[in-house]
Order: C-alpha cells, then sequence, then structure tokens
C-alpha cells in the first residue's frame, strides 16, 4: 500500500476483521490513506446475518467511515451453478470486491487473513492432496486483494480488542464441527500445537512462505518455456511433444529420435527414466499453463488430467485426443499437441458423432477464357480456375499441376472431404484413400473435415496439397488445360 490509496477495508464483524478496522483506523493518518468499510451480506444465517450487518455500520460510523453494503443469495447461486456453499460465498465474496475497484470506490481491499488461517489452509490442502503450488497457502497481495495481518496470530488480535474494550460478532458456522475448517481450528491445530510442536502454526506459515518464493521462480521459468515453445493461432495453442516432454536442455543428450521401419512419418521419442524423472516437473507446469492460455484459468484441472495429457503426448498416436473439464481439447498431431476449447456442440461435431460437421459444397463451372473465382467462407478461402491455352504451355512452370478442361466439362463440384474419398493420383497404379494421403501429409485430424475436395462427375479430381488425379490431367492431346489455385485469407 502506497499513500493515496484509498484501502477499502473488508470488515465481516469477526474479530480478525474488527481487529483490521480499528488497526487501520489508528495508523491512517500515519499511512497517508484514505479508507471505506465495506461488508457482504451472504444471506446464509437470517437474523444473524442481518445483526453482523448492523453491527459493521454502527462501528464504521463511529470511526468516521464511509460503509458500503451488498447482500447477495449465495444459496441461490450454488444451487444455480451447482457450487457448495462455501465455494458460492466466496466467489462472489471476491466479485464484490473486485466491483469496489473497478468501479473506482478503493485502490485496495484489505482482507483479515492471519496465520491461523494460514496454517488451517496448508493443513486442509494436504488433507485433499496438493502439490508445491498449493502450499504456498494464501497469498499477502493478489492483485487488488492485500491481506496486511497473515502474519499476525488470531489470539493476539483479540487480546488487542480486549485492550481497546471493543466487541465483535461470533459466526456460529465457524464452530460447526461438520466442516473440516472448523474441525482443523477446534481439534486439530490444538493436539498439534500441545503434544508435537508449540511452534506448528508459524512452522507452516514459514512452509507457505518458502513455497511462495519458489512459485515465483516457477512462474517467471514456465512463461519464458511458453513463450519459446508454444505457438498461437485463433483459438489454438499448439505445443511439439519433444518440447512438452523435454523442456529443458540437458548434457549429454537425453533425446534420441527414432524412425519406425516402413512408416517415414511416425518418430517415436526414446526417453531415458532419468530424463523422465528431471523434465517431469517442468512438464507438468507447461501443460497447466496450456490449459490456462485455452480457457483463462485452472479451475477444475487435477493432476489426473494432467498425467491423462503426458500419457497422451508420450504413448499415444496421431488422431488421438482428449477432452479435460471446461472443453478444453488436447489433440495430438503427429510431433504435436494441440489444445483448444470447444463448446460442447463443437465438440461433439469434432469428435465425429455428425456425420459431415459443417459440409459445404459449391457447383463449379468452368470458363471459357481466363479465370473464374469461387469463394468459400466457411474456410475463408478463394479458389480459381484458370484456363490455359496448352499450345504454349511451355511457358507456364506450374503444369505438372494442370487439368485437361475437356475432361472435366461433366460437372464439377467443390465440397469437403467425406469418409471414403479415393482417387488415383498422377505417377500411382492404385487408387488411394484420402484419409491414408491425410496421414502420409501430416493433415491434423481436426483439419480434415473441413478439407477441401473437388469432383467431377462423382470422382475426385483434386484435393489441397495432394497430387491431381492422373485420370483428369493435361497431356498432349489436350487443348485447354486448368490449373486450380487457393487464396487463403
Amino acid at each position: 500500500m502506497q499513500p493515496g490509496d484509498r484501502i477499502a477495508l473488508a470488515v465481516s464483524g469477526g474479530a480478525d476483521s474488527v481487529a483490521l478496522l480499528r488497526l487501520f483506523a489508528e495508523l491512517r493518518e500515519i499511512l497517508g490513506v484514505t479508507l471505506l468499510v465495506i461488508h457482504f451480506n451472504h444471506a446464509l444465517r437470517g437474523a444473524e446475518s442481518e445483526s453482523d450487518a448492523r453491527f459493521v455500520a454502527d462501528l464504521s460510523r463511529a470511526n468516521g467511515l464511509e460503509f458500503i453494503l451488498t447482500r447477495e443469495d449465495v444459496a441461490g447461486a450454488a444451487a444455480r451453478h451447482r457450487w457448495n456453499i462455501e465455494d458460492a460465498a466466496r466467489r462472489l465474496r471476491y466479485a464484490f470486491f473486485a466491483r469496489v475497484v473497478e468501479e473506482g470506490r478503493a485502490t485496495r481491499v484489505a482482507v483479515a487473513h492471519t496465520a491461523d488461517d494460514q496454517a488451517e489452509t496448508i493443513l486442509a490442502r494436504l488433507f485433499r492432496g496438493t502439490g508445491p503450488t498449493g502450499l504456498s497457502g494464501i497469498h499477502p497481495v493478489m492483485g487488488s486483494i492485500v491481506r496486511p495481518l497473515i502474519a499476525t496470530r488470531r489470539q493476539d488480535l483479540r487480546g488487542y480488542l480486549r485492550g481497546l474494550g471493543q466487541n465483535w460478532r461470533e459466526d456460529s458456522t465457524n464452530n460447526d464441527l461438520c466442516r473440516q475448517r472448523a474441525q482443523i481450528r477446534e481439534k486439530l491445530l490444538p493436539v498439534l500445537e500441545r503434544d508435537f510442536s508449540p511452534r506448528i502454526t508459524e512452522h507452516l506459515n514459514e512452509l507457505a512462505r518458502l513455497s511462495r518464493e519458489e512459485e515465483g521462480f516457477w512462474t517467471l521459468f514456465i512463461e519464458d518455456r511458453y513463450r519459446v515453445f508454444v505457438r498461437t493461432q485463433d483459438k489454438k495453442l499448439t505445443i511439439r511433444i519433444e518440447d512438452l516432454l523435454l523442456p529443458v536442455e540437458l548434457s549429454p543428450p537425453i533425446l534420441e529420435s527414432t524412425v519406425e521401419p516402413g512408416n517415414p512419418w511416425h518418430k517415436t521419442l526414446q526417453l531415458s527414466k532419468e530424463s523422465v524423472f528431471a523434465e517431469r516437473p517442468v512438464t507438468r507446469r507447461l501443460i497447466r499453463r496450456l490449459y490456462e492460455g485455452v480457457r483463462g484459468d485452472r479451475r477444475e484441472l487435477t493432476a489426473t488430467h494432467v498425467e491423462q495429457v503426458i500419457r497422451l503426448a508420450s504413448e499415444s498416436t496421431s488422431g488421438s485426443r482428449i477432452e479435460l473439464p471446461g472443453g478444453v481439447i488436447v489433440e495430438r498431431s503427429f510431433d504435436e499437441l494441440v489444445f483448444l476449447q470447444l463448446d460442447r456442440a463443437e465438440f461433439h461435431s469434432a469428435m465425429g458423432t455428425t456425420k459431415y460437421p459443417a459440409a459445404y459444397q459449391y457447383v463449379m463451372e468452368l470458363p471459357e477464357h481466363g479465370t473464374r473465382t469461387i469463394s468459400v467462407p466457411e474456410l475463408g478461402s478463394r479458389f480459381h480456375l484458370k484456363m490455359i491455352d496448352w499450345s504454349f504451355r511451355e511457358r507456364d512452370t506450374r503444369l505438372g499441376e494442370a487439368f485437361d478442361a475437356d475432361l472435366l466439362r461433366g460437372g464439377l463440384m467443390l465440397r469437403n472431404w467425406r469418409a471414403g474419398d479415393s482417387y488415383r493420383p498422377l505417377g500411382c497404379r492404385h487408387d488411394y484413400k484420402l484419409k491414408r494421403l491425410f496421414l502420409t501429409r501430416r493433415v491434423p485430424r481436426v483439419e480434415r473435415s473441413l478439407w477441401p475436395v473437388i469432383e467431377c462427375g462423382g470422382n475426385v479430381v483434386w484435393a489441397r496439397g495432394m497430387p491431381p488425379a492422373g485420370d483428369f490431367c493435361a497431356g498432349e492431346n489436350t487443348r485447354m488445360g486448368v490449373v486450380i489455385e487457393e487464396d487463403r485469407d
């Protein structure tokens, strides 16, 4: 906090937040800050909640502070969104804090978390299951939220209030031993302090502090790896599997790329056990960062989901995919992983539950001369049919892609690829399915459903990026040639 800041004190009426108010009221001139009090009424305890709001309003007036109250139906929000009550209360409460700052009423919101809250949080996360990030606990500063009392014991704040003759409100739900947090506070921590370590709260707070320092390093490091390795295109994030599994350059080299016999398009990464374990922490964090990059946050992503992504990268074949919470799709595309977010309808379409997702088709007519252009909004592309006088064919360098115009007079159709499409490419003796050519040309599965194909009389004659159909190519007896070109926006 800086002189000139306007600090909103989040006061519930409990001892900790009342102590926060009284301390800042004493220190405001020394700090050079302006104060106001904000109170969030959860509407969960009926008359008790209303009494808390009146108590905080009276306390604010007694200290000459502006008071802002908001009331929301936390239980109703929890039911609508299928949140538990505590999660709903926290979400709505912090959304209120954010509005206070966004509306310019305050520059900071001070919250009264204490060292005891920190210790309880670390223990609760250990019981639930957590990693190093979770051990960082409650952060003293998080955006516009500040927690000036995070290093102060709850008992010291109560002693301070008693010395002032200041009363406070007790939340009856804090004594509900059906709640895990209450059990930790009332049962576990007293036993740990009495029978194991009288400094357990201090030790847990120190663990949180050290974990935050480590997390600060990891955040900077992962952002650097993310910037170097990740490509962004439209809504997709793409990373090479080698970069994901081996994101740190170690010496001596621990990566060996091999090619499977008979399959020049498939690479297998041979990783030593030492390299896997050494680099796995970076890989896990990169996956979480990629997930955040497409969804905007990391809510609902668990360690199990992260391991699924690792298995997708290390064990699956191209075209395999998984769905993560929030509609995030991860697909293996040859030697890359692609992260993208789809809504439910898009996901089922991409997974092939519709026969021809986003199907399109356009009738094409050859011009007598010059060029005819057809736009395809579904692709953001324009296709050009360019007529060429075959008597001057030696002057054109693209004639290996030219068709015989007379062979294409049976009616042309531009459409998206369909399962079962096949044709005989120029220079080949047999027909090949386009699906096989997609694999050979390394076309990602997610792009195939919209892949442009041109048919003539029901026969495939052209597909983007593929050799032309040999039966329709220009030859010695061709009078007019046709070249097909595509421009993409």
